[in-house]
């Protein structure tokens, strides 16, 4: 899937502007909990004239950078939980709104730190992102000193973990897709396998979970391996020194764990003939590549993403929602549903607490999720009911993940396994749920 352009564009009223430090402000509203045709208004949410009562969605989201790919999923998640916040009365009475500025990649950590800045003069309520794992660690440690909950529907990085009080994720560490993709490439007969890793917390990280699982199942790692020195770059574009000492290595299978230099690794896997059905991707690269290789590329390639498959109504309300605010169709879902979920969970915690600043979110965040247990809701609006009955609740949204644990982490996940068509697009196959 191609990354979003750098003209500047409407986001439910927000402009999209692909530049460090986007300032974007605005409120989503119109129901969109039934049949997928919701509406959506827009009107500005100034900082400078918010009430302290409005839930201030701060989404640090990638419009630029390797991981533009994602963008779209994710900040429709947002968007359209801001939406279904807003058709159910809001938070506490008052409007939500949404605040999102650009968090880059880990090549130029000039954004997301400008952006962080940015988050926390805007005294957002939680800040929904990053996706990169390295770019949340670049950030966190100012989020955690203001004070501000930040949620990521995408960070897997095990090094999170139990990072911080005011550090939470909707998507599983890797600890949880390193053990399903090593079992994965195991169970389809491959015992030597070699890694093209980028060196990057989120990368190596994978890798050493996908590692164990591997070698826990007999198998090998022939190249690529922690501490070897053969991990590459982040940003790096030419990578025919790596595949050479990969294949070299005589694997059974080959594991690419990168982000947008996938697209440069792939043809030169191809151009020394690599067999494509013993490539394995992870959450980092199972895109849509339709547009960028020939026909056939991919065919056979299998890769993880966490998360359960987007479906149904969920899927069909990201889609309309992305229609009305872009014009475009949505064509990827990936965390879309944990972006969902994590904003969701916020605006839930700050009910149950009766305010919208990030102490009160933090301090109820847990307890929403369903980790002192409760009765079970699904939506935000049965949600809120069960709150003003004075009932504890189980928040279980579209990314079907189990409540937050003791490190923040959600305790059960599901991780998805899909494999490439003729097209270069991967196709959902089958799902395995692990816990953390």
């Amino acid at each position: 899937m191609s990354a979003i352009s750098t003209r500047t564009r409407a986001l439910a009223g927000l402009a999209l502007a692909a530049t460090s430090a986007l300032v974007l402000a605005g409120c989503a509203s119109g129901s969109t909990s039934g049949d997928g045709a919701g509406s959506y208004a827009a009107a500005e949410c100034a900082a400078d004239s918010t009430s302290a009562n409005t839930f201030k969605v701060g989404a640090l989201l990638p419009i630029t950078g390797s991981l533009a790919f994602l963008g779209p999923p994710e900040i429709a998640g947002v968007g359209l939980a801001v939406a279904d916040i807003n058709a159910a009365g809001g938070v506490n009475g008052s409007q939500a709104c949404l605040y999102a500025t650009d968090s880059g990649d880990s090549s130029d950590m000039t954004v997301s730190t400008a952006s962080a800045e940015d988050l926390i003069a805007q005294k957002v309520s939680v800040v929904i992102g990053a996706a990169s794992s390295s770019v949340s660690l670049n950030v966190v440690d100012s989020f955690t000193e203001a004070k501000i909950v930040q949620i990521s529907g995408a960070n897997t990085a095990a090094t999170l973990s139990g990072y911080s009080p005011f550090y939470f994720r909707t998507a599983p560490p890797d600890t949880v897709q390193g053990s399903a993709l090593g079992q994965l490439i195991v169970g389809d007969g491959n015992a030597n396998v070699a890694f093209i890793v980028f060196n990057d917390a989120y990368g190596t990280g994978l890798r050493d979970s996908t590692a164990l699982a591997i070698e826990e199942g007999g198998g090998a790692i022939t190249y690529g391996a922690a501490g070897s020195g053969q991990e590459f770059p982040p940003g790096q574009t030419t990578f025919s020194a790596e595949v050479t000492a990969a294949i070299a290595s005589a694997p059974d299978a080959i594991v690419v764990v990168a982000f947008d230099e996938t697209k440069s690794i792939i043809p030169e896997l191809v151009a020394q003939g690599w067999d494509m059905s013993k490539v394995y991707l992870t959450d980092g690269n199972t895109s849509d590549y339709s547009e960028a290789f020939e026909v056939g590329t991919l065919t056979g390639t299998q890769g993880t993403i966490p998360g359960a498959k987007a479906e149904g109504t969920f899927k069909d309300n990201m889609s309309a929602y992305w229609l009305a605010v872009e014009g475009e169709e949505l064509t990827d879902w990936s965390y879309g549903a944990e972006s969902y979920d994590a904003t969701i969970l916020a605006a839930l915690a700050a009910t149950k607490g009766g305010a919208t600043d990030p102490v009160t979110i933090q301090e109820n965040l847990a307890a929403v999720s369903g980790a002192d247990g409760g009765e079970k809701c699904g939506t935000y609006a049965d949600c809120v009911s069960l709150l003003k009955d004075g009932k504890d609740i189980q928040y279980q949204g579209p990314s079907s993940v189990g409540p937050f644990n003791a490190n923040n982490d959600p305790s059960s996940a599901f991780i998805g396994i899909y494999k490439f068509e003729e097209s270069n697009k991967p196709v959902w196959v089958s799902a395995v749920e692990g816990k953390s």
